[in-house]
């Protein structure tokens, strides 16, 4: 196995150095990924496939820009699913090299442009959150629905631009320089880039919410001082306290999931990485399929309009149940099977 070290001047880029990138070793490693990436894909379409019905099903939730912004995280998290488990699978349970080097890095963009976006679009929900609580007079004139599409827009151009470089031609086979350890064909510059990008995007959604959590934290300092004075408006200060926690629990929970990855890029960086940490990081990459799985479920528990939703489909689904139990033709059909036996 020595052909499979990654030596500093790793540019060598033939398809054999493809099988220096897969890491399991034992079949009980590949069983274990594969089961993990099946139960939380799985999982994750499930969920944010009936979180994109109850938002565009409702006329009330589809006209906020702020469920906008949360139908465009479901969306990404149901590509990066998708292409994330099918890719991540094929290359290291069933070990399948028998693909082209344009066609490793396209998929590989699929998976960055997934998780780009995704991250995005809860950078896009933390300034929404931002702008209604430090400006909740102007907030309506500020965020429309054109400007929360036109972002979209610009937000998905953006990750997709981004996530397509390596394979147009920023990457170590074309520019004959450091691979990185961790991707094959990948760059040690582009890999850096991309860090930094997903790092800034983490501190302005970092900052978002604390401001947010501050003007919450005053909000209820101010209700609980004027509670008789408030009427309407302390339902809206609730609803603001309300989301901004929803909010600090997404981001919590990205942070806990995100942070094994980014540690193990950043080290791989400045360090050679052994057998046993691309094993981890194999592993760890599982925990990003995991972070779009919980998302959903902070959803449906946290936000009063997707629960409701929620429950009147279900509700909905019971009682065409119950009818289709109790009609006409399912009490003929049964009476003919009567006779019949």
């Amino acid at each position: 196995m020595d052909i499979c070290k990654i030596h500093e001047n790793a540019s060598k880029c033939s398809m054999n150095t493809m099988e220096c990138f897969m890491v399991l070793s034992t079949q009980a490693q590949k069983i274990s990924i594969a089961t993990l990436c099946g139960l939380f894909g799985t999982l994750c379409i499930f969920e944010n496939s009936l979180v994109l019905y109850l938002i565009f099903s409702s006329p009330g939730t589809r006209k906020k820009p702020s469920y906008l912004f949360i139908s465009s995280l479901a969306l990404a998290d149901i590509l990066a699913s998708i292409i994330f488990v099918c890719s991540f699978v094929n290359f290291h349970v069933f070990n399948e090299t028998d693909f082209s080097k344009e066609m490793f890095l396209l998929q590989l963009g699929g998976v960055n442009t997934s998780f780009s976006a995704s991250l995005s679009s809860l950078l896009l929900t933390a300034l929404d959150r931002y702008i209604s609580i430090s400006r909740p007079s102007e907030y309506k004139l500020l965020m429309t629905r054109k400007r929360a599409w036109i972002a979209l827009g610009m937000l998905w151009v953006t990750c997709a631009t981004i996530a397509s470089l390596p394979l147009l031609g920023w990457n170590c086979c074309t520019l004959n320089s450091t691979c990185s350890k961790l991707f094959p064909f990948v760059d040690d510059s582009y890999l850096s880039s991309w860090i930094c990008f997903i790092m800034v995007m983490l501190g302005c959604i970092i900052y978002a919410y604390a401001h947010v959590l501050w003007r919450a934290r005053q909000h209820v300092a101010y209700m609980e001082k004027h509670q008789v004075q408030l009427g309407k408006q302390n339902t809206r200060m609730r609803m603001d306290v309300m989301l901004a926690k929803t909010l600090v629990m997404v981001l919590t929970v990205l942070v806990l999931c995100w942070s094994p990855v980014l540690v193990l890029m950043i080290y791989s960086i400045f360090a050679r990485l052994s057998n046993h940490l691309r094993k981890v990081f194999a592993f760890c990459s599982t925990l990003c399929l995991l972070n779009s799985m919980v998302n959903p479920i902070i959803y449906a528990l946290r936000s009063k309009e997707l629960y409701s939703s929620l429950r009147m489909v279900f509700s909905r689904f019971r009682r065409q149940l119950k009818a289709s139990e109790e009609s006409p033709e399912a009490e003929s059909t049964h009476k003919s099977s009567m006779i019949e036996t």
